[in-house]
């Protein structure tokens, strides 16, 4: 029986063939190609390369697919940037992109590109070393870094953002991302992130939180109301420093 996820991916490629035309490839990256995929959970990242120039016609009927997408189950997890093979190098450009419901323009960054070439899964069509140029591990590196610091290091001073569990999970997870990445120059996967965290020095009691909400954990939920602000001071009090020395050190 199909699941559906897969449902999902095959209502998207056929929607997109007959609405717009036959891609010239379809790629999945992010969790579902690296190994982390949680169904109903994890984004459902992927990269959509057309032949031809995105013209506003070609705008709109990408605009109405994803429309009529939204009534299936997992609809919000589908992201997805459009690419044509003329404009699928440079990592500054803007390409379009649907996501957290609707139509907008965004670079497709060095750590997606990475991931398209090191572990990117084919869905359709040709293969991202055919169309993706090389990411240096200078420009990963130096990506990772200015994220950290233009991005994440200001955000940690927004202290009412951190009683939610969304910022609590990715920035932290995304700083051990970040320092894999710049220490060893591969990428890892949440999961591996995750099991990076305690060796990373982070408060043990809020990776034992993220692991009992994001896989299952065994760890018990602090009994305490006072527990979403004590998690945010000891996450912020910890990021903060944290990342004010992975950017001196690699910048």
């Amino acid at each position: 029986m199909t699941n559906p996820t897969d449902a999902l991916r095959d209502r998207f490629l056929t929607g997109l063939a007959a609405t717009v035309a036959e891609p010239v490839a379809v790629w999945a990256h992010g969790s579902l190609a690296g190994g982390d995929y949680q169904e109903g959970r994890s984004d459902l990242d992927l990269i959509a390369v057309l032949a031809g120039p995105l013209a506003p016609r070609t705008v709109w009927a990408l605009a109405r697919l994803h429309a009529r997408l939204r009534g299936e189950p997992l609809a919000p997890q589908p992201h997805c940037s459009y690419l044509t093979p003329e404009n699928a190098a440079g990592p500054e450009r803007r390409h379009l992109t649907w996501a957290h419901g609707e139509l907008f323009r965004r670079p497709v960054t060095p750590v997606t590109r990475r991931e398209l070439l090191d572990f990117g899964r084919v869905l359709h069509g040709e293969p991202p070393r055919a169309l993706v140029p090389p990411v240096p591990d200078s420009e990963l590196r130096a990506f990772v870094v200015r994220d950290q610091r233009d991005n994440w290091r200001p955000a940690v001073d927004m202290a009412r953002l951190w009683r939610r569990d969304v910022w609590v999970d990715l920035g932290l997870l995304t700083f051990a991302r970040a320092t894999v990445t710049v220490r060893d120059g591969r990428l890892i996967t949440k999961r591996g992130a995750l099991d990076e965290l305690p060796a990373l020095g982070a408060p043990a009691e809020v990776v034992a939180d993220i692991a009992r909400r994001r896989y299952g954990g065994e760890a018990d939920r602090p009994a305490d109301a006072d527990w979403p602000a004590r998690r945010a001071e000891l996450t912020r009090a910890y990021l903060a420093p944290a990342i004010d020395a992975l950017v001196t050190a690699y910048t």
